[in-house]
């Protein structure tokens, strides 16, 4: 009997594979019955290149198209491409990282290869009803399970629910894949420049494991840098909720939350955030979240691990102060 085959749709982000679809793997690996095969597909001009950071992840298989039409191709396009390869692998499962990207290619590669959906998986299960994919719903405040009982299923993996795989042994063996043609009107719509998104110190946000966030209660953009010190002090990303990108205080793409960032870290430090349900969804998922707040009845105590309440303008000076202390020790 042949094994049955998960096929991950990968991106490639300067010539990589991209952090969403290492983790995409990772899922693939987690849920898979023994003996599964884990495939990838990967589009592009640098496709081939890209297809050795794969090496040790436990991917059995690579199809590669190395075409620079997809180098800037929307997701129409690639759609076409992975249904493609859903076919030539006879795959069962198809994962998608929770890029903007992923999640715009699923919907379309669902319509084309027939197949149920689901986005945001936090945990994938297979039974001999289907697969059930657990994921947050209602702005983070419930998770549902979702059965997909079709024979075929597209799922887009949430940012940070899973880690990419470590340690596993062999290389994928890279094949091409057999010619896609494309539709006419598919190729209308092509990426013609990029900008680079500003960053504030320390490590990338969506991939950092320790984040200080601040909030309104800095009072003024001048004293964010309270927060910029603290987060230097740990190795951490700077992020930012709603009120202090609105406010101009500091660049849209710190903001953490629905209409931000999504994050999982190991630590997540909220610094004068009151923690509105729109900031709660963008981070509750991580492993670790200390509130600072002078406020008691401050909605994001609810959901923090550890609190301290009183004045940041105080607290927050002594804590770095001391962080820095025992690091130096």
């Amino acid at each position: 009997m042949t094994p049955p085959v998960v096929l991950v749709v990968g991106e490639l982000q300067d010539g990589r594979v991209a952090v969403p679809t290492l983790e995409a793997v990772g899922a693939a690996g987690a849920f898979s019955a023994p003996g599964s095969e884990i495939a990838v597909v990967l589009a592009g001009s640098r496709a081939r290149a890209a297809a050795a950071g794969l090496a040790g992840s436990g991917v059995t298989r690579v199809l590669v198209a190395e075409d620079r039409q997809f180098d800037a191709a929307p997701p129409s396009a690639v759609a076409v491409a992975s249904a493609a390869a859903a076919r030539s692998v006879d795959a069962t499962t198809v994962l998608v990282g929770g890029t903007t990207f992923g999640r715009d290619l699923a919907g379309r590669l669902a319509i084309r290869w027939d197949a149920g959906v689901a986005t945001g998986a936090i945990g994938i299960s297979s039974g001999p009803e289907g697969l059930k994919v657990r994921r947050p719903v209602f702005g983070g405040r419930a998770t549902e399970t979702r059965r997909l009982p079709g024979p075929r299923s597209v799922i887009v993996v949430r940012p940070h629910a899973f880690a990419p795989p470590v340690g596993s042994a062999g290389d994928p063996r890279i094949e091409p894949l057999p010619a896609v043609e494309l539709p006419a009107g598919v190729m209308a719509g092509r990426r013609t420049g990029a900008e680079p998104v500003v960053q504030g110190a320390g490590p990338p946000l969506a991939d950092a494991a320790i984040i200080v966030s601040g909030g309104r209660g800095l009072r003024e953009a001048d004293q964010f840098h309270l927060v910029e010190e603290l987060a230097a002090s740990l190795g951490a990303a700077v992020g930012a909720s709603r009120a202090v990108t609105d406010a101009g205080w500091r660049p849209v793409s710190l903001q953490v939350g629905q209409t931000g960032k999504t994050v999982s870290p190991q630590l997540y430090v909220a610094v004068g955030i009151s923690g509105a349900i729109q900031h709660l969804v963008g981070m509750i998922s991580s492993r670790v979240i200390v509130a600072i707040n002078n406020d008691p009845t401050a909605p994001i105590f609810k959901v923090a691990d550890y609190g301290i309440v009183g004045d940041l303008f105080q607290i927050v000076p002594v804590l770095t102060a001391e962080i820095r202390r025992a690091r130096a020790a």
